[in-house]
């Protein structure tokens, strides 16, 4: 178990220098200006519009969007290192009050470039250098978006409604605490701390952690299962009532640039590839000499191991992963330690999980992560840096296309996470650890592809029961019909899974984000097996890749690098692939 001592706590003061307060002053004073000489350019916003005029409008949004980011960057951080922190949430909650209303000053242009008529906007398109691909998705949404008026109401109707509520969820949430017994100790445990339980060797340990788990949210059931109906009714209120999408989904399609065709072909080759990891489960039992697989134990460790490993030895592990790959990789992942934008320690009211905060181009990611020395903190440590490098690569972009588009936002850092597992099986000899390693990778690949492409089926299926008024039995339901279909009768399902959906951030905070990451496992298991068969020439392709940042739609980017996502055939190389994991495991056992 790693020390205080030895963990990272992020500075934030790349984003805003102290003293804070007179720093966000300055900010917003900076931002009225910009907003002001937007104002003044409405003008000459017609078709007319001069190629002077439009370059400097366009270099007054992106200085409006660099101060925005640089704001919501600091507020957001601040807020996650501490759920609890008074003084962070009021401040979140002033910026967000204020920013919606100097973003609904700025409204106009978005509303003015989508009602261009096409060969202007074409034009001037052409003209717009790096943010091509931002103006063409902004005249994406054209269909979907309301008059100036309407939009500014829905921004308002957000800031206080909707977003405000799915913040109570997130600091109701985080405010959890769990006691387990271990080894005859009463343990209080944050969510994180709780989770490593999952994948103990021994398993009343790992049935108890997951009961105490679902104790506490079914506790309170009612307020989350309630917000969420809330969630779930304001975005078929505003996106299919008042925008018009034909599906809830559609809505977040749009939002990556897919296709809803490309979606539907991806979530039904997860579907009809449920049996690949059912087969995996029934295997997994009978080698932890199980008659039938629990819930309880799919992370079960194949190897009695409670193998620990200090933050400075993972730092170096997941550097030397990258070194071996690209030596641009691994130096661009040191920026984030040498930077000290990493926050490491595990902590009462720190935001649970993990992730990568990209802010701006010029500025080196932030990275939160929940270190408590098991092996899967590990690869969480390799995956959130993979996210860092992939913004670093893409900062040659300008603020609106460096961050890299949904669906290939996890390219870096799955294809991180599968270099440290490659590298960890060339070095491990003991066949016991190999196995148990390559059982990770396979286990990880559960939760990546298959369990991220079922939370989307639920959303689907939930967003339609809710809005028909179900009840949140009804709902629950749903999802054990969900784990049914999932897990066959590979696994025996118990009762309190019902509500494992309440338990799930993203289906609040993000509706059907997470194909993004069944999405991005399959698409990097298709650029791993090209890396197999190319070697050292696939790397600077690969690099390109994520060089794009967001600056291109992510259809073509892939075509690029030879993958065609309508394809079913491609999304099934992904799962062959993973058939063949497990078949050697098995030849292994």
């Amino acid at each position: 178990m790693p020390t205080s001592a030895t963990l990272s706590h992020w500075s934030l003061k790349d984003l805003l220098p102290d003293p804070v307060e007179q720093a966000v002053e300055m900010h917003l004073s900076k931002l009225e200006t910009c907003v002001s000489d937007l104002e003044s350019m409405r003008p000459v916003m017609t078709p007319q519009i001069s190629e002077t005029d439009f370059a400097k409008t366009l270099t007054l949004l992106e200085t409006n969007n660099t101060l925005i980011r640089r704001l919501k960057a600091y507020s957001f951080l601040w807020f996650s290192e501490n759920t609890q922190n008074e003084a962070a949430l009021n401040l979140r909650d002033r910026l967000d009050r204020s920013l919606t209303v100097l973003g609904n000053r700025v409204l106009f242009f978005e509303i003015w470039f989508k009602d261009l008529p096409e060969d202007v906007a074409k034009k001037l398109i052409v003209q717009s250098g790096d943010l091509k691909y931002s103006l063409e998705s902004i005249r994406r949404f054209k269909p979907y978006t309301l008059s100036e008026t309407e939009e500014k109401l829905l921004n308002i109707k957000d800031v206080n409604g909707i977003d405000a509520l799915v913040s109570l969820y997130e600091m109701i949430t985080n405010h959890f605490t769990f006691t387990l017994e271990v080894d005859g100790e009463k343990r209080v445990l944050t969510r994180d701390q709780l989770s490593t339980y999952f994948f103990h060797g021994s398993a009343d340990i790992r049935r108890a952690a997951y009961q105490e788990l679902y104790r506490v949210y079914s506790a309170n059931s009612t307020i989350l299962a309630q917000i969420y109906s809330h969630r779930v009714r304001d975005w078929h209120a505003e996106g299919l009532e008042l925008r018009g999408y034909a599906t809830p989904i559609a809505a977040r399609n749009v939002a990556n640039d897919l296709p809803d065709t490309v979606v539907d072909t991806l979530l039904a080759v997860c579907r009809k590839n449920a049996g690949i990891f059912q087969r995996y489960f029934r295997l997994k039992a009978g080698w932890l000499g199980l008659g039938k697989m629990r819930r309880y134990d799919i992370y079960a460790p194949l190897a009695e191991s409670d193998k620990q490993y200090d933050y400075a030895q993972a730092k170096e592990m997941v550097l030397d992963s990258f070194r071996a790959f690209s030596p641009q990789m691994a130096d661009l992942a040191m920026r984030v330690f040498a930077d000290n934008h990493l926050d490491s320690q595990a902590r009462p009211g720190k935001r649970g999980g993990a992730f990568c905060y990209s802010a701006l181009p010029g500025l080196t990611p932030w990275v939160l992560v929940n270190y408590d020395g098991r092996p899967r903190d590990v690869a969480t440590l390799a995956h959130e840096l993979g996210h860092a490098i992939h913004a670093m690569l893409a900062a040659d972009h300008s603020v609106s296309t460096f961050h890299a588009s949904l669906p290939l936002a996890e390219t870096a850092s799955v294809f991180a996470e599968m270099q440290l597992t490659q590298r960890l099986l060339k070095q491990e000899q003991d066949p016991a650890v190999r196995r148990d390693l390559l059982a990770h990778a396979i286990d990880d690949a559960y939760v990546t592809v298959l369990r991220q492409a079922y939370f989307t089926l639920f959303e689907q299926e939930a967003h339609h029961l809710i809005v028909e008024g179900k009840s949140f039995e009804e709902v629950a339901a749903a999802y054990m019909s969900n784990l049914v279909e999932q897990f066959g009768d590979s696994v025996e399902l118990e009762d309190e899974f019902k509500w494992e959906w309440i338990t799930i951030p993203h289906i609040y905070n993000a509706p059907f984000y997470t194909y993004a990451y069944s999405f991005g496992q399959l698409l990097v298991l298709a650029l791993y097996q090209q890396y197999q068969l190319e070697g050292a020439p696939f790397i600077p392709r690969y690099l390109k890749i994520l060089s794009y940042g967001g600056s291109e739609a992510p259809a073509k980017i892939l075509r690029e690098a030879g993958l065609e996502i309508d394809s079913g055939a491609f999304w099934q190389g992904g799962f062959d692939f993973l058939d063949n994991m497990i078949t050697e495991l098995a030849d292994s056992a």
